[in-house]
């Protein structure tokens, strides 16, 4: 009886290191990448009700519908960026009146930073970028009407809604895997008066600063 005993907890205990070892090895998330199966909308201040809908489809983005009370009819762009997962809470927009929306998102499993910038029409211009750097990071901090990304020897700045820009370089371009950002920039600050960086250059981390002047 006591031999059946004791391989019983052998087992037991096999089974027990093996979960532990399961469990620390999964890894972590940005955030929650459960299936998105409801469409999000996102509502402007204007008088005029600009939104913006993003619709689900196999548990990811599909598309982005906007509009607001002076169109005719509705526009629908595809997501566009393929095989990322958004959680509502990880995901804003930035509205630049009826003129124009920037979404602001980060994809859930690499915690990547996206932006598109989308008009209120057929004729204006879209665009979009991965290599964005968001406030949902807890260690990226930009001002609430500004965005921020870096096509990896620069860092630029531009407050939505005004369009006016500035920039900072880094001093070289630089290897970075943006699915990584942080192995080359630890953190960022941005008001509309100043960059603020700490970024890895030639293996040393620097920290650089810029007053700005938008324009």
């Amino acid at each position: 009886m006591r031999y059946v005993f004791a391989v019983v907890a052998a087992v037991a205990g096999i089974w027990i290191m093996v979960g532990c070892r399961s469990s620390s090895s999964k890894a972590a998330t940005f955030c929650d990448t459960a299936c998105l199966t409801d469409t999000l909308k996102f509502e402007g201040e204007h008088v005029l009700n600009p939104s913006v809908y993003i619709t689900a489809a196999n548990c990811g983005p599909e598309s982005i519908i906007r509009s607001h009370d002076a169109m005719g009819a509705s526009l629908k762009t595809a997501f566009g960026f393929e095989g990322i997962k958004i959680n509502k809470d990880f995901i804003r927009c930035i509205f630049n009146d009826t003129s124009s929306v920037c979404l602001l998102f980060n994809d859930c499993v690499t915690g990547r930073g996206f932006q598109i910038k989308l008009p209120f029409s057929k004729t204006g211009n879209i665009s979009k970028r991965s290599s964005g750097i968001n406030s949902f990071d807890p260690k990226f901090a930009v001002a609430e009407d500004m965005i921020a990304y870096t096509d990896r020897g620069n860092i630029y700045v531009e407050q939505v809604r005004s369009g006016k820009k500035a920039m900072m370089t880094f001093g070289k371009a630089l290897d970075i895997d943006y699915d990584a950002i942080h192995e080359f920039i630890d953190s960022v600050n941005v008001t509309s008066q100043r960059i603020w960086v700490k970024v890895k250059v030639d293996n040393e981390w620097k920290e650089l600063e810029k007053k700005i002047a938008l324009e």
